[in-house]
């Protein structure tokens, strides 16, 4: 891993420029206009840690917003990856949202997988989540699909129904909670998948059956003996998924 400085990754061939954040998201006695305006942004490093991935680290006054950013930075099709309750950057089984990572970004499309800055507060990791976006439409990015597991699937809807159908075209949920995830009734215009497992002890899948009928629309995929990180079933999510995503994209 590089341990280059922010300034010195910007320099590097696929690196994100931090003078996309511009000086009003620093600027804490201006009153807010968009998420990064509103984040109490006090500076930024980038680190180019491989060819097609960034690290990102926002230091706000409430706490660390960490980024690792797959593929193109300007790309135009993003997906944005969220965690649950504890946070984390891995998702479902297997480290689903690393392999998304790397597969998404060979096809164009680029990931964002957000590390909040305070998990299990709701409204702030809907921040977060949305400063992620702001950040890479500052680069270009037009269209954006929010994927979130556990908890993070209340994060994933609220985040979508801030923004149009336009904007964010779709939504997917892996063993999503229910609370948090009544405004769900505004994405009916949405391509919505909410995925659960059978035999997840933690969410059980009618916490996922109570967020599409919200919605009144989407498709519900249950998984056969899978748990609530969806093991073992990792592989053919990744494989659903790498057919899913381009196509509500399209």
């Amino acid at each position: 891993m590089s341990d280059a400085t922010g300034d010195e990754a910007a320099g590097d061939q696929g690196a994100v420029d931090e003078a996309a954040v511009d000086e009003r998201a620093v600027d804490e006695g201006a009153e807010p206009e968009t998420p990064l305006d509103g984040l109490g942004l006090l500076a930024m490093q980038t680190v180019n840690v491989t060819d097609g991935l960034d690290h990102l680290e926002l230091y706000t006054s409430r706490g660390l917003l960490t980024i690792l950013w797959h593929g193109d930075p300007e790309a135009e099709r993003v997906v944005v990856c969220v965690g649950g309750a504890m946070g984390g950057l891995l998702g479902p089984d297997g480290g689903l949202y690393q392999r998304l990572g790397t597969e998404l970004a060979a096809q164009g499309i680029g990931v964002l997988r957000v590390s909040y800055r305070r998990p299990n507060d709701l409204p702030t990791c809907v921040h977060d989540t949305l400063c992620a976006m702001e950040l890479a439409a500052r680069h270009g990015a037009r269209q954006f699909v929010p994927l979130g597991h556990s908890f993070g699937g209340a994060v994933a809807i609220q985040a979508a129904a801030h923004l149009d159908v336009e904007s964010i075209p779709g939504v997917v949920t892996f063993a999503t909670q229910s609370a948090g995830c009544e405004i769900a009734e505004k994405l009916g215009d949405r391509n919505l998948l909410f995925v659960h497992g059978t035999r997840d002890a933690i969410l059980p899948h009618q916490s996922s059956e109570m967020v599409r009928m919200l919605a009144g629309a989407g498709d519900l995929w249950l998984i056969p003996d899978a748990d609530h990180l969806l093991s073992p079933a990792g592989d053919e999510i990744l494989e659903r998924m790498l057919t899913h995503l381009p196509a509500v994209f399209a």
